[in-house]
């Protein structure tokens, strides 16, 4: 009896499973109540009464081991089942695709950093804004048409707050804390109560320059606007200037680029004009700088501002300005290229 004891626990000892099924084959092998060790308990009745104690812990020293050489094998099973199926479930769902710069992301960048190499800081503000650094500061008058409800976003419960129409706000907050030279570019989204269509929309985003020095003139506007739209549109772009009007320059111009589809020749995009306009410009209006604490007898100032959607149009030829905003993945997918 003692012999086939030691026999049965040098197989214990050395039992491997590679499988669930196989452990579960040496479980019911030596601990089901037809095992081997039940069987060993069975025989145990016929041992002569004088060797039952010394038998008796073999066969629990044999039950003992056979309960913890079971338990160890399934429990690599278990930490090798964790370790095969290590999933998150507050992941989200992969792989992922990698995302990718929005169109105007792109286009907004580019215009930053051609002005950034001519020497034009990066500045920000508020887009939830007070009328003063909107209008006021920027000379428009109490019965300008922008000040009406029709064109401006109102805060309900501030009337004198508004959702900023132009990134100029950030100009006048800039002006007032510091004096020339001031030589910045405000990018920014804004927002106009407009009808959304092919060619509007309520909010939009903008990209505005303000150099302010002593002996600033036109020409170095025009020059330096020449620059840009070389850079942006390729070396053989032309510009040409032409009279405009805005409360915050005098005098003032739209600016507009040779078609970049048709080269100038004419074509249905620039009307068969050769020509398609791209931004607004001026020499600082004295009265700005006067209301923004700074000397108009000591500085001069120019000013331009462009729209990031119409510059996108142009360079990439987008004709529904809505599919800007409606994060349809097909459109934005054309643009994994230009990032």
């Amino acid at each position: 009896m003692l012999e086939k004891i030691q026999q049965l626990l040098a197989e214990v000892n050395t039992l491997e499973a590679h499988s669930a099924e196989e452990l579960e084959a040496l479980r019911i092998k030596y601990l089901s109540k037809k095992g081997s060790i039940s069987a060993l308990m069975n025989d145990f009745r016929s041992v002569p009464a004088e060797q039952k104690k010394e038998v008796g812990i073999k066969i629990n020293e044999l039950k003992t081991r056979a309960f913890d050489k079971i338990n160890s094998l399934r429990a690599e099973f278990a930490q090798t089942d964790t370790d095969d199926n290590d999933i998150d479930i507050t992941r989200t769902a992969y792989p992922t695709p990698l995302g990718t710069r929005h169109p105007l992301t792109i286009v907004r960048n580019e215009i930053v950093d051609i002005f950034s190499r001519l020497g034009f800081s990066l500045a920000e503000g508020p887009e939830v804004e007070d009328d003063w650094h909107v209008f006021g500061s920027m000379n428009f008058a109490d019965d300008h048409p922008a000040r009406d409800m029709q064109d401006t976003f109102f805060i309900e419960a501030r009337p004198d707050v508004i959702l900023r129409t132009h990134t100029s706000s950030v100009q006048s907050r800039v002006m007032e804390t510091t004096q020339p030279p001031i030589r910045i570019i405000c990018p920014g989204r804004v927002y106009r109560n407009e009808a959304i269509s092919a060619r509007a929309h309520c909010f939009f985003h903008q990209v505005e320059g303000l150099y302010v020095d002593r002996e600033v003139s036109f020409t170095d506007l025009k020059q330096v606007l020449l620059l840009f739209a070389r850079e942006m549109f390729g070396e053989e772009t032309q510009i040409r200037l032409r009279p405009s009007y805005f409360p915050f320059t005098e005098p003032s111009a739209e600016m507009d680029i040779s078609c970049n589809i048709c080269g100038g020749t004419g074509c249905t995009f620039c009307k068969h004009t050769g020509w398609v306009e791209i931004l607004g410009c001026g020499m600082v209006d004295p009265a700005v700088l006067q209301l923004n604490g700074i000397d108009p007898t000591k500085y001069k100032g120019y000013a331009f501002g462009m729209g990031v959607e119409r510059i996108a149009n142009l360079k990439y030829q987008v004709k529904d300005l809505r599919m800007f905003s409606e994060n349809d993945m097909r459109f934005l997918r054309e643009f994994e290229a230009a990032n």
